[in-house]
């Protein structure tokens, strides 16, 4: 299962590799703003306390109860 965090205006991050090496990829609106090696590079794109993880329940196939 992927992890992935949303936040105020189209802001996502999500965990991604770069050259072999991980970093949280934050975009906004599908383009991307930075790949931070650490969450306090991501604190300079967002508030942290503004992110809120997505999580998806394995057996919920109806967009209803999204």
């Amino acid at each position: 299962m992927d992890r992935r965090w949303v936040g105020p205006e189209g802001l996502e991050v999500v965990p991604a590799t770069r050259a072999g090496q991980q970093v949280l990829r934050v975009r906004r609106n599908g383009w991307l703003v930075a790949d931070c090696f650490s969450v306090e590079a991501v604190a300079m794109h967002v508030d942290l306390a503004d992110l809120c993880e997505v999580i998806e329940f394995a057996g919920r196939t109806s967009s209803r109860h999204r």
